[in-house]
Parts: C-alpha cells; structure tokens; sequence
C-alpha cells in the first residue's frame, strides 16, 4: 500500500499544480476578453472624439493623411490613433493575464511594447502639428514674400520646419538618437558648404541675376532718388 502511494504522489502532485494553474487561467481568459471588449469601446471612442474637434481636418491639410494613404494605409490619421489605442488596452490586458499567469518572461517583453506604444501616440501627434505648422508657414511665405520666387522660399521653410519636426517624432520613438541628430547636422552642414560653394566658385552669375530679378537696380535708384 506505501509503494502505491509512493507511486501516486507525483500524480497528486501534478494534479494538485493543475488545480491550483485552472483558476488562475479562467481569470487571464476572462481579462483578455474584458480588454477586448474595453479596447473596441475605446478605439470607436477615440476615433469619434478626434473627429468631433476636426482632428482629420487638421491632418488632412498637413499632407499626413494623404502620406498615409501613399503608404497603402487605407484610413487616416484618426484611424490610426484608434488602432493605437485598441493594441495598447489589448497589450494592457495581455500583460495583466501572464502576469497573473506568472509568465515574467512574457510579462517584461509587453511591458516593453506597452511603454513604447505612448510615445508612438506622442510622435504622431507632433508630425500632425508640426507638418501642418510646415504648411501654414510655407503658405504664409509664398502670399507675404513679393517675390518670384516665393513659391521656392515657401518651400524651402517648409521643408526646413519639417526636417525638425521629423527629428523630435524619432526622438520621441528613441529612434536612432543622437546619431539621428548627428548625421542631420552633418547633412545641413554639407548642403550649406555646397551651396557656398556653388554661389562662390560657379553660381556668380545666377545669383547675380537672382538678386536683380529679386531687387531690380531701377527700383533701388528710385528709392535713392
């Protein structure tokens, strides 16, 4: 009768872990389920709330939007954000279901995805500002500056804003850090030497016929006079 209990005791064991590990998995079902539920709630929310402020009109007219859809992405911005928002409760719950679990393995990777996920939502919503910011003062030039070539000086700020905005969305991703930041100012460092170059070495001649076509001689004697 002892060699038979001694024989049964790793089965009650591994029963008794069974009946101990049951409990604890209906609970994680029942988690990732309620998240599931909470995040479909919360990505229809988010997304209405964005567009009752106009938020979409707002990305729409800082090209954001149809960048997006040039990317084969077949929603907006605000689309974009309530798909965020839906994986972010997901993760959220996930990380609450092995965590009840005791899956720390699993546990400390989504917590990892789970912190990154904000400042997903934080770089988007500085390339939708700052991209229409871009575009506002690009346009202002182009309709303020009375010159011919407005359209190009436009363009030239706008980009110039833009090459910064994208800096502070990488950052805010911890993408590339400072080598990102680095080889930015290496880049602007190199187009300005160039464009020096040109001006000194080659481009005399057109940059004196841009400035006359800018600023005409006669008007200047006409001032002088």
């Amino acid at each position: 009768m002892e060699s038979l209990d001694i024989q049964l005791e790793p089965l009650r064991a591994v029963l008794f872990q069974i009946g101990a590990f049951l409990p604890r998995l209906l609970i994680a079902v029942v988690v990732v389920a309620a998240g599931w539920l909470l995040a479909k709630i919360a990505r229809v929310a988010v997304t209405k709330a964005l567009r009752a402020i106009n938020f979409n009109v707002l990305t729409e007219r800082s090209g954001l939007d149809g960048f997006l859809r040039q990317g084969g992405m077949a929603g907006d911005t605000t689309t974009l954000f309530g798909m965020l928002l839906y994986w972010l409760v997901i993760l959220t719950a996930l990380l609450v279901a092995f965590n009840g679990l005791g899956l720390t393995y699993i546990t400390d990777l989504l917590s990892r995805v789970v912190w990154f996920v904000p400042n997903v939502f934080v770089a988007l919503l500085v390339l939708a500002f700052g991209s229409y910011f871009a575009r506002f003062v690009g346009n202002s030039v182009v309709s303020s500056v009375k010159l011919a070539d407005a359209r190009l000086l436009g363009k030239l700020a706008q980009y110039a804003i833009m090459a910064f905005v994208v800096m502070i969305a990488l950052d805010q991703v911890k993408v590339g850090g400072d080598i990102i930041r680095e080889s930015f100012l290496v880049i602007l460092a190199g187009v300005v030497f160039a464009l020096a170059l040109a001006f000194g070495l080659g481009g005399k001649d057109w940059a004196a016929e841009r400035i006359e076509h800018w600023w005409p001689r006669e008007k200047k004697n006409k001032d002088e006079i």
